[in-house]
């Protein structure tokens, strides 16, 4: 389906005001808010992510919000055929859609369409997955630069999914994933009369809205959230445990730094994650509409 009259595509920042000004425009526009980024999807992910509230989704509908249980290995894929018939249901209740998220890979696809990598054989990724345990990051992305230079070199050492889901492509494959990005589907929604917008935000102000947000956050019941979420026993490199404060808040449950000292850890990775993604919307979304992000200082929204 090919879609694009009439919808409003935000991205910005953690903290920026996204989820803020979609809720205002989906109030003016009788819109449906739809969700662009990877760790809103979770259900048990409520207050780590900040998502919107009960109340707001009450007061316009919101889709494709906490849908995903903590033990499902989501991907863009997912999402994106999660979208198109999301899109399909706006279309079809003359509903304007409002996609708002920091998740750049996902706006990405949406605009530009995704490569048919093929499904991995379940032995493959078990064999890989076996060869990955109790094996650091940095020396699974050494071996993974040793036969696959081209997705290294785009994978920080760090990204522990990331490197593992390249060393499945290639083992069933034989290609890198960059080469299947390359030979992309069409993309969901023709950028053609589809209004693109990244939030742009003072530095300073965005850091008092994290600060503030991290507060907000411990109020709202993170703690227990994160406690919720370690119960369940997931493996760590599920990427619902890389969610920004889950290991800071388990870490303080466990004894090994104070509550403040989780939430200024807490506070310094969001400000990292958002530097990561103002460097994606620069570089690869250099052609949207650049806004200054509005609403008060300690929002905390978006």
């Amino acid at each position: 389906m090919r879609a694009g009259a009439g919808a409003v595509l935000i991205a910005g920042p953690t903290a920026s005001g996204k989820s803020r000004l979609a809720l205002e425009l989906a109030r003016q526009r009788n819109g449906v808010v739809i969700n662009a980024d990877s760790m809103q999807v979770y259900h048990e992910l409520r207050v780590l992510t900040a998502r919107p509230t009960p109340a707001e989704e009450a007061e316009v509908p919101h889709r494709l919000y906490g849908h995903v249980a903590a033990g499902t290995r989501y991907s863009v894929g997912t999402w994106l055929r999660d979208v198109e018939a999301v899109l399909m249901e706006a279309r079809a209740a003359g509903r304007t859609a409002i996609i708002v998220g920091g998740t750049g890979l996902y706006f990405k696809a949406l605009t530009e369409g995704l490569s048919a990598i093929p499904a991995i054989p379940a032995e493959v990724r078990e064999r890989v997955l076996a060869q990955a345990a109790g094996v650091a990051s940095a020396d699974l992305h050494a071996r993974l630069a040793a036969t696959d230079a081209e997705d290294a070199a785009a994978i920080r050492p760090s990204d522990r999914a990331r490197i593992v889901r390249a060393l499945e492509v290639f083992e069933a494959t034989g290609r890198p994933i960059a080469v299947w990005q390359r030979s992309g589907g069409a993309p969901i929604i023709a950028v053609e009369g589809a209004e693109r917008i990244v939030l742009d935000i003072d530095r300073a102000v965005l850091h008092r809205r994290i600060a503030e947000r991290v507060r907000k956050m411990l109020d709202a019941g993170a703690l227990e959230e994160a406690r919720a979420l370690a119960a369940l026993g997931l493996p760590a490199d599920m990427s619902v445990m890389k969610a920004i404060g889950v290991r800071e808040l388990l870490d303080h449950r466990a004894g090994r730094q104070s509550l403040d000292q989780a939430m200024e850890a807490m506070a310094t990775a969001t400000r990292r994650f958002a530097r990561r993604q103002e460097t994606w919307f620069r570089n690869q979304m250099a052609d949207w509409k650049r806004i200054r992000a509005w609403g008060p200082v300690g929002d905390g929204k978006g």
